[in-house]
């Protein structure tokens, strides 16, 4: 794969990149770290992808990755805000039920929504993202289906 061929999926796979770095990281300015971390290493390390046909793959697992060095880094420091009572501004919490249900999923979990409901990924395609058989996908998915039924019913009445 050439870099300009590099260029245009990382322009076509922005709203998949952000997608699953907001699964991972709760600040749109981390998402957003993260992504041009994730873009500057597939540039630096374009030779190590093996086939053109899972260059996309292949950069969400960056992104991934990316992400969860991240959160390594941060969980050393202790935010401010923590110790805190009030709210800063612009950072309303404004999320629908279902997004506030979908959040609060364990990670390994929320992942495999996202990718499956929300980026369009078959099953096959997920488990090789997440490096994980196709029927541990598929588990995850039935998993979070009925823990999210129970909370949003228990929201509803």
């Amino acid at each position: 794969m050439k870099k300009e061929e590099l260029g245009q999926l990382i322009i076509a796979s922005e709203d998949t990149l952000y997608h699953v770095a907001k699964t991972l990281l709760d600040s749109d300015a981390d998402c957003w770290d993260a992504i041009q971390e994730t873009i500057v290493k597939a540039f630096t390390k374009l030779h190590t992808l093996r086939q053109d046909s899972y260059a996309k793959t292949w950069l969400i697992r960056i992104l991934m990755n990316e992400c969860y060095s991240f959160m390594r880094r941060e969980k050393r420091v202790v935010p401010l805000e923590d110790y805190q009572c009030q709210e800063i501004p612009g950072e309303k919490e404004d999320y629908s039920d279902l997004y506030e249900a979908v959040k609060r999923l364990p990670e390994d979990i929320r992942m495999c929504i996202v990718l499956y409901y929300l980026e369009g990924y078959s099953v096959k395609e997920t488990a090789e993202i997440l490096k994980i058989t196709e029927s541990a996908v598929k588990n995850r998915l039935a998993r979070a289906r009925r823990r999210m039924r129970s909370e949003l019913e228990q929201t509803v009445i």
